[in-house]
């Protein structure tokens, strides 16, 4: 299985990845060993979605890049967004 991956950093911002090894990736951004995150401990993990194809969760992680994809990210979570303290913003429809 491949997967996708949401991590809530220290400063509260997102993060997006991929992976064909969830544990090992999060022990990983957990230990300070991903640059991308090091410097924004601890991380929590948000959510993740499970991909057959490697392609289809790579495609899935550029999606969630983007602008549409992190307002649709957003929307998704936001309960536990409010519980963690991230404000959202939205524009309406």
């Amino acid at each position: 299985m491949y997967y996708v991956y949401v991590l809530k950093m220290s400063n509260s911002t997102l993060y997006t990845g991929s992976t064909g090894d969830l544990q090992r990736r999060f022990r990983e951004h957990k230990d300070g060993k991903v640059f991308s995150t090091k410097h924004k401990l601890p991380v929590t993990l948000l959510l993740y979605e499970a991909y057959a194809l490697k392609s289809d969760a790579e495609r899935r992680e550029r999606f969630l890049k983007t602008t549409e994809g992190k307002r649709l990210l957003k929307q998704q979570i936001r309960d536990i967004l409010i519980a963690e303290g991230i404000t959202t913003q939205t524009t309406p429809p």
